[in-house]
């Protein structure tokens, strides 16, 4: 799981980070609204938490910008605002929870494992293309609905295609897609990932290209037919 931390208080992020660390999530930090907008404008992320108060670009038209692009990453504003009229402008604008500080830890870890299981279950659902069908709650694969063996990162690699929905997915995107196992991996290994998937899919009539210099994207040839 990897979640973004938008903080303009040093301390008060690398604390986050370090407890989120903790707890076995992956993190990144940024400090500023602008940042924070081109990251998640980029970036895939399981939850942000999200400062109202942030130099160069507020919280709020970081939650408009990100709900117009039809992001749906679950947000946790943290903010030292307690007024009603900011708490109901935030919650319209497309943010999940809120939490007033100062706040207590434990509180602030419910809330994120509350939010990551909302979103797990959003996510239960099965995705289809062409001949192929993936079950991300069971992490399957049926091929023709005959259930095939595979591996759990060829598993991931494949979902983040699925999702993206035809989209190109660079080898940075995807390999953040597999940011929950515990070794590093290259750019290289992506690289493996995708020839090996390609073997499995191609009696399937699905396609992965390549987007030379940008990434990959999947195609389905029965569409295309």
């Amino acid at each position: 799981m990897r979640i973004l931390i938008v903080e303009d208080n040093e301390a008060l992020s690398q604390g986050l980070s370090r407890i989120l660390l903790t707890n076995g999530y992956a993190v990144d930090c940024v400090k500023s609204g602008d940042e924070a907008d081109a990251v998640l404008a980029a970036q895939s992320y399981d939850l942000a938490l999200l400062d109202l108060n942030l130099p160069n670009m507020g919280g709020f038209e970081i939650l408009q910008n990100m709900r117009s692009r039809r992001n749906d990453t679950p947000v946790l504003v943290l903010t030292a605002r307690d007024d009603l009229e900011d708490r109901i402008r935030g919650l319209d604008l497309g943010a999940d929870d809120y939490l007033t500080k100062p706040f207590e830890i434990p509180e602030l870890e419910a809330r994120i494992r509350a939010l990551l299981r909302r979103r797990s279950s959003a996510m239960s659902a099965k995705l289809e293309m062409g001949r192929i069908c993936l079950d991300m709650s069971a992490q399957t694969l049926h091929l023709d609905d005959q259930l095939e063996e595979i591996p759990a990162r060829e598993f991931h690699v494949l979902q983040a295609l699925m999702l993206a929905n035809g989209r190109v997915l660079s080898k940075a995107q995807i390999l953040d897609s597999l940011s929950s196992f515990d070794d590093e991996l290259s750019e290289n290994a992506v690289e493996q990932y995708i020839s090996r998937l390609r073997k499995r899919l191609t009696s399937f009539d699905i396609t992965i290209k390549t987007a030379r210099g940008l990434g990959y994207f999947l195609k389905s040839d029965i569409e295309q037919a």
